[in-house]
């Protein structure tokens, strides 16, 4: 299953559980209409009261726990008291799980996530929240930092990663708020129950009857909620473990770290947090100890049997009885191990040309290997050390990612400054245009993108007002003549669409539903620009490249080549009809641009740096090199 297809199966997750919810509530009124009915008889009116009580108590407590984390994954992240790892960090528990998120959002092609660590929970366990890549937040526990190596977090971190390519995320948060919902009559009910004493007069009994309904029939159904949830939960942890050995391409990193959950006292379990059922079914191991029915997790052991399957329960008790006088820790086992840092390697020269086919591409996206994490490896050993610097700090991030838009042309590069110094001031301009000097002018084109990844986290950290600052301002730089290359209009796009986001991240969170026979229009703008601009001069070989892609989307339609007079400016209207498609549509269209860059049969770095960065901006991340061996 590809990541398209996994996209389409959590969208009919999400309407399966739209559809559960809806048939819960139904049974919650039918219940409480039932208890009324034999309680108080059959008045009309009474009915009618407690249907829509029982309604609006559910439907409200469900949106407000939603809205409460519309924050998207930190709001998740400080609910269960995590602390968030500054980019600077020199703890080393703390820098080894930096450098693996940051390799694992390099391989993957996805913006780097925020980094937070439940300090004073001593079990092994993780967890990723957000609805989307652009607000997505890794969490783990103090216990996952000490007792795990490197290999083992890397297999906890690729698990989570699933969850955040796959749209497991936004099903999670929502299924929170279901719960909440159902949860609501019960508490209200209990509540009154409990302060039944104070109620006085002939009105007393039907009051406390009534919380007497309501608390059962709450119960009830936070009783067949839970089932429901479990029950997603597990085959949605099934799937991750096996993405994360997809992802990894070795199992002992995972298996280790199961190994460890089962053999340690503490487990995976969640000591600190008494809200730890309510976000049990997005964690990595069990965080509650609850079984049978209610387990949001298959057992350890038939998890680490399903990938070592000559594992067995004896081995496991051998491995208790020597954590037990001795505990493993993570980073001497990475010093004998050998896995203390990362490899080294060399990135491919600006002329190289590679062989890419279209289903290769679309079968790349969000499926980062082996070799993927290799060349992440060399990618984060090959960038400037000051430039790596600058993307992790606060002040430091926008003046990087305003210097990769720079234009080499003087007068445009003029025209720029301007509107740098007229919304951000004359420091940032210069700092800007020292680190397109000294840096990015050389920098070699596979580091743009991953340096734009680890800039993202820095600038979520500013305000409101200053990120619509921002985003302006690198409007404006994009914009500053009417001839703006592809790439650098691209770039700033995905900026735009990031960083937006960010701001809002339960606004933009949604699966698209539209088919590509709505937006031909779009289609035919897009590759007739991405056509053009890799045959500027050949304007035949332009038509032939533009319908090679429309041959791959629109194969019946019969659109003509035609690049738009406004140029690479005309993708501004395409972005989010085309974003809106399904998932299945989107590897279309994913497949339609491969075939319009590759029609010539090779491509360049610099196009399939241009392949990428419209595939992140329409959500579809591909990993940091096309080819694969």
């Amino acid at each position: 299953m590809n990541f398209f297809e996994r996209q389409a199966q959590a969208r009919r997750n999400t309407s399966r559980l739209v559809l559960l919810f809806a048939l819960a509530v139904v049974g919650i009124v039918v219940a409480v209409d039932l208890g009324v009915l034999l309680v108080f008889g059959g008045d009309p009116a009474l009915l009618t009261l407690s249907t829509l009580l029982a309604l609006g108590v559910v439907g409200i407590g469900s949106l407000y726990r939603v809205a409460s984390l519309r924050g998207g994954g930190e709001a998740v992240a400080q609910q269960m008291g995590g602390v968030p790892v500054a980019e600077d960090t020199t703890d080393l528990h703390l820098r080894r799980l930096r450098n693996v998120v940051e390799e694992m959002s390099i391989a993957s092609g996805v913006p780097v996530p925020k980094v937070y660590v439940m300090e004073h929970e001593p079990g092994i366990n993780a967890f990723a929240a957000g609805y989307s890549t652009s607000d997505a937040v890794i969490a783990v526990t103090r216990g996952a930092l000490d007792r795990l190596n490197r290999d083992e977090l890397q297999g906890v971190i690729a698990h989570e990663y699933s969850h955040i390519l796959n749209g497991d995320m936004r099903l999670n948060i929502r299924l929170i708020g279901v719960l909440f919902g159902i949860l609501m009559l019960g508490l209200i009910g209990r509540k009154i129950l409990q302060h039944g004493g104070t109620v006085r007069g002939r009105g007393a009994m039907p009051v406390l009857v009534g919380a007497l309904i309501a608390l059962l029939v709450g119960y009830v159904g936070l009783f067949f909620g839970r089932m429901i949830k479990a029950a997603v939960s597990r085959s949605r942890e099934v799937l991750a473990d096996a993405s994360a050995v997809q992802f990894t391409r070795q199992t002992s990193g995972l298996a280790g770290a199961l190994k460890k959950i089962a053999g340690l006292h503490d487990g995976s379990r969640l000591a600190e947090r008494a809200d730890a059922e309510e976000v049990s079914h997005m964690l990595f191991g069990d965080g509650t100890g609850l079984r049978g029915l209610f387990a949001t997790h298959p057992p350890v052991l038939q998890r680490i049997q399903a990938l070592e399957p000559s594992f067995r329960a004896e081995s496991l008790e051998r491995l208790k009885a020597q954590w037990l006088t001795v505990p493993p820790s993570g980073l001497e086992e990475d010093v004998q191990m050998g896995l203390a840092g990362p490899g080294h390697g060399s990135l491919p020269q600006l002329s190289a040309r590679i062989d890419l086919t279209p289903p290769m591409v679309s079968s790349q996206v969000a499926d980062p290997r082996d070799d993927d994490y290799r060349r992440a490896d060399t990618i984060v050993a090959t960038m400037p050390d000051e430039l790596r610097a600058m993307a992790g700090r606060r002040d430091g991030a926008g003046m990087l990612l305003l210097g990769l838009l720079l234009d080499g042309d003087a007068d445009v590069a003029d025209r720029q400054r301007s509107e740098i110094v007229a919304r951000l001031g004359v420091q940032v301009a210069a700092e800007a245009r020292r680190l397109r000097e000294e840096f990015l002018e050389a920098l070699h084109p596979l580091l743009r993108m991953p340096l734009a990844a680890l800039a993202f986290p820095a600038m979520r950290l500013r305000p409101r007002p200053e990120l619509a600052t921002f985003l302006d301002t690198v409007h404006a730089v994009v914009h500053a003549d009417g001839r703006v290359s592809l790439f650098e209009y691209c770039l700033g796009r995905l900026l735009e669409v990031q960083l937006r986001e960010a701001l809002d991240p339960g606004r933009y969170a949604r699966f698209g539903r539209r088919k590509p026979g709505n937006v031909r229009r779009e289609f035919a703008t897009l590759l007739a620009v991405v056509a053009h601009a890799g045959n500027p001069q050949d304007p035949e070989a332009a038509r032939r490249a533009y319908l090679a892609g429309m041959q791959r989307v629109l194969p019946r339609d019969h659109l003509p080549y035609a690049p738009p007079a406004e140029g690479v400016l005309a993708l501004d209207a395409v972005w989010e009809p085309l974003d809106a498609l399904d998932p299945l549509a989107k590897q279309v269209t994913v497949e339609a641009i491969t075939a319009a860059v590759s029609h010539d049969g090779r491509v360049s770095v610099a196009e399939s740096e241009l392949l990428r960065t419209i595939c992140g901006v329409l959500h579809c991340p591909l990993p940091p090199m096309l080819e694969r061996h």
